[in-house]
């Protein structure tokens, strides 16, 4: 039986020490202080929220935006408008400004464009092509376009301020589609995601640049491109070595995780450029349904059948032979050496992480027998 976000059923879950779910969940930070806007203040930036934003709520006595920090929320229904004011009143300090957008979010907007039209909208891998998935691709692109004018109006706003070639333009998402899965799974189709920047530090020429990289890897970056020292806790790697070409690549592994969205789901993964390495924690063998947003492509994996699709416990994939990962190779023989190795990698990330499933991983693994490798991966 499925139950409602937020039942006690959902709600019993193991002491946590960090930001491991949404905040309107309960969830907060250990220490605000470490947002990008108060590294930035001590530069002398102000900072204004518009919009969304997932990971404060608000209390009696503040606001959320308070709690992160802002100096300004710029509040109202059409943020978009609100974020291009500020913009174009030409801020005279150096500024960060964040605009969240809901759209692409479910629900969908009803579709009604001719050019999202259903029957031309081939829904994603890993999910059939089918009315209900076309339906539920229009409606998604439907979404996307309205973000995309939003989007426009900032940035028209932006360029007429004329601060356009001086300012650092990320946009991205939090996860990704809201689709089966997708959002909310370790797979690349969760976890891949858009990231499209412009502006100074050679932000320019529609470069592709086509390596991993991390949402991690912001921060550092923008320390990078201000020539201001980073802070000492911070993780991941300045972009701008990719940007110039002086590398090829940042990373030789990155590494997700999944603890609490609108129920309980302890899930860990490492990936190489080869491999993917996804590892159950929990005591779910079945998907969580709750995890997957309502929609027409949810309702016709439900009605074949999906609330009982098994999930591995252990899943490892070869990307280059298998991008869609279906074809799980941990219990293949021959895949024995690379799995060890993946296992390794994940146990040390977690143990420098200081991740609170460390032993539970751990005693996950007890009981098989690793086999000392040299595999370069």
């Amino acid at each position: 039986m499925q139950s409602e976000p937020g039942s006690p059923v959902d709600r019993m879950l193991p002491p946590r020490k960090w930001y491991e779910g949404l905040a309107h969940r309960g969830y907060a930070l250990n220490d605000y202080k470490q947002h990008i806007i108060h590294t930035l203040r001590r530069e002398g930036y102000v900072s204004a929220l518009a919009g969304v934003q997932h990971i404060a709520s608000p209390k009696a006595e503040e606001e959320a935006w308070q709690i992160i920090g802002y100096d300004t929320c710029l509040s109202g229904d059409q943020y978009e408008q609100q974020a291009a004011s500020f913009l174009e009143r030409s801020p005279k300090t150096p500024f960060f400004l964040s605009v969240g957008f809901f759209e692409t979010h479910r629900e969908f907007l009803v579709v009604q464009d001719a050019s999202d039209n259903p029957n031309y909208c081939l829904p994603p891998s890993p999910l059939p092509d089918t009315p209900e998935t076309r339906e539920d691709m229009a409606r998604y692109k439907a979404s996307a376009r309205e973000l995309d004018r939003k989007m426009g109006v900032v940035l028209d706003a932006l360029e007429r301020s004329g601060l356009a070639e001086n300012t650092l333009v990320i946009c991205t998402t939090d996860h990704g589609i809201a689709f089966p899965r997708m959002k909310c799974n370790l797979n690349d189709s969760g976890i891949g995601t858009m990231l499209i920047m412009r502006g100074p530090g050679g932000f320019v020429g529609g470069k592709v640049i086509d390596c991993m990289t991390s949402h991690l890897d912001i921060f550092p970056t923008i320390c990078d491109l201000l020539q201001i020292e980073p802070p000492p806790w911070l993780r991941g790697k300045s972009l701008l070595p990719l940007v110039s070409q002086e590398t090829p690549k940042l990373h030789d592994e990155l590494f997700f995780e999944i603890n609490d969205h609108a129920a309980y789901e302890a899930v860990r993964a490492v990936r190489t450029e080869r491999w993917k390495y996804i590892r159950r924690i929990d005591e779910h063998r079945t998907p969580v349904l709750l995890n997957c947003d309502n929609g027409e492509s949810k309702s016709l994996w439900l009605n074949h059948g999906w609330a009982e699709q098994p999930v591995p416990e252990e899943s490892l994939y070869d990307l280059v032979f298998d991008p869609n990962e279906t074809n799980n190779l941990a219990g293949d023989a021959a895949s024995q050496g690379i799995l060890n190795v993946m296992r390794e990698r994940l146990m040390r990330w977690m143990e420098s992480s200081n991740d609170s499933l460390l032993n539970d991983f751990m005693r996950s693994l007890s009981d098989v027998e690793s086999e000392p490798t040299s595999s370069v991966l």
